[in-house]
């Protein structure tokens, strides 16, 4: 084993002790598992995101049991916020013009419209439902934090500890992962509760997080960590 390599297998270590689920300030930030993103024939449909669908359901049923807060995300374009996620990045999100359908505009997460069970519908998918009292961020770019109480939420609960899954793995995963390491909360990466369409860019997220962002842990190994 290399020094380099000694030295980071030593980091992890500390990395892995110093972000374990602690009571009363952990949290669960289910991002973007959104109808728009997962139903079949969506704009923007991630078919790998319902692959997850059952580790997350088992980590949100988990972190309820623990009585720690479980917090949703749901991305939302709207006509009156014109940002660039839409014009050109984002061409799906913006009012449909004919035939929906990848790189057509086709009215993906616009407020006010499919809203419930539509297929481009912003609504958190009915498999996992949050409760009444569970705060769903609606956020208008990447990061979730960015123009949302989601800190404020964090900070008035005490939360220092954030375990963090959803979609897509390569966009809203990591520039809301990004955000929170820069906000100082100890982030853990669920890698089997977060998906991609593109399989290399899904696996070079968590080269990227691993030696300065977050800790990597499985579905399996959170549930043991919070049992």
């Amino acid at each position: 084993m290399s020094s380099h390599d000694a030295i980071l297998e030593a980091k992890l270590k500390v990395i892995d002790d110093t972000h374990r689920f602690v009571p009363l300030k952990s949290a669960l930030l289910v991002i973007d598992m959104q109808h728009g993103f997962i139903d079949e024939g969506a704009s923007l449909e991630v078919a790998a995101a319902r692959d997850i669908i059952p580790n997350l359901a088992r980590l949100i049923d988990s972190f309820r049991a623990a009585e720690a807060p479980v917090i949703f995300t749901e991305f939302v374009y709207a006509q009156n916020v014109p940002c660039l996620r839409g014009d050109p990045f984002g061409t799906e999100h913006l009012p449909s013009e004919g035939a929906p359908g990848f790189g057509s505009q086709s009215s993906n997460c616009l407020i006010g419209h499919n809203a419930g069970t539509g297929a481009e519908s912003a609504d958190t998918i009915p498999a996992l439902q949050p409760r009444p009292e569970e705060l769903i961020i609606r956020g208008h770019t990447y990061d979730k934090f960015y123009g949302t109480p989601l800190d404020l939420a964090l900070r008035s609960q005490n939360i220092s500890h954030l375990f963090m899954a959803g979609i897509t793995t390569d966009v809203c995963v990591n520039a809301t992962l990004i955000a929170a390491t820069q906000r100082n909360y100890r982030v853990t990466a669920i890698t089997d509760g977060c998906a991609s369409p593109w399989p290399e860019l899904h696996e070079a997220c968590f080269k990227i997080w691993q030696p300065k962002f977050a800790r990597l842990k499985t579905t399996g190994e959170v549930l043991a960590e919070i049992n």
